[in-house]
């Protein structure tokens, strides 16, 4: 329930600031501003039919696969979940802090030439592409594959959700509790650590599929101080990727990953930086 509760809980965040930028900027405007706000409820409305659609139609085509061609599936969806969250990471990482800014200039432009449909597109947009992240990410983490959603995963997106909007609300105070750049950079932490852990469970399943060698089997064990097969073990392991005793290949996969992010890190910063001292 943890890993579905966390992911809920930062895509929410993220779909309802853009929502509450949206929203303020309208309802605390002039009459005019104020005429936009039913295009942006028809946004929002239009974003969660397409992630609903998206869902459905991925656990539809998932489900006409058998056997090994939908082992094969999952594997490449958890890792396309990781690619996904560590993408955001970066964009948020680079792009958040002009987030607020950017799109109170688009909207004022769009109030001037009331092109509503703008405002109703970019609703639906945040919320389609937050929606859609959702649904890779939960299927990445097993949400509905048994063909049915386990009471613990309804209770995560539930709990996730409710706390989506107390996040937003806290934040929304003026950050006399926590503003939104130490939230970003703890919850940055936290998804690479998640995206770590999804890269490990593809790992295993083609180590178990022996498409991949694991090398040395186990390179050591550590289950005595902390065993990763329940308990905190066993969040930490879905968590951030810890194994108890992991095989070599494990390790291999685990380091390449932090590596790769790194270096991502490195290149965006390098090109703001550069951004930056050209204007």
């Amino acid at each position: 329930m943890g890993q579905v509760l966390f992911v809920v809980w930062r895509e929410s965040v993220e779909a309802l600031l853009v929502i509450g930028i949206l929203y303020a900027w309208l309802r605390n405007g002039d009459k005019v501003a104020r005429q936009g706000l039913s295009y942006l409820w028809l946004g929002v409305g239009l974003g969660l039919l397409a992630a609903f659609a998206f869902g459905f139609a991925l656990l539809s085509f998932s489900e006409t696969l058998t056997g090994e061609a939908q082992d094969y599936f999952q594997v490449v969806m958890v890792w396309l979940a990781a690619v996904l969250i560590v993408q955001m990471v970066l964009w948020m990482k680079y792009h958040g802090r002009t987030l607020k800014q950017g799109m109170e200039a688009s909207l004022q432009k769009s109030a001037q030439n009331a092109q509503w449909w703008g405002i109703a597109l970019l609703a639906a947009l945040a919320v389609a592409r937050e929606g859609s992240e959702t649904v890779i990410f939960l299927y990445g983490l097993g949400f509905g594959k048994a063909g049915y959603i386990l009471p613990s995963h309804l209770a995560g997106v539930l709990i996730g959700f409710s706390l989506a909007f107390l996040t937003v609300y806290l934040l929304q105070l003026g950050g006399k509790l926590f503003s939104w750049p130490a939230f970003f950079r703890v919850t940055e932490v936290m998804l690479l650590l998640l995206a770590a852990g999804l890269v490990q469970a593809g790992v295993d399943k083609l180590i178990d599929k022996e498409l991949l060698p694991s090398l040395i089997d186990p390179l050591w064990n550590t289950s005595a101080l902390l065993d990763d097969t329940g308990g905190l073990g066993s969040l930490l392991a879905a968590l951030t990727g810890y194994r108890a005793y992991p095989s070599l290949m494990n390790v291999l996969a685990y380091l390449i990953y932090w590596v790769v992010v790194a270096g991502l890190m490195k290149y965006k910063k390098q090109r703001l930086t550069a951004q930056t001292q050209s204007i």
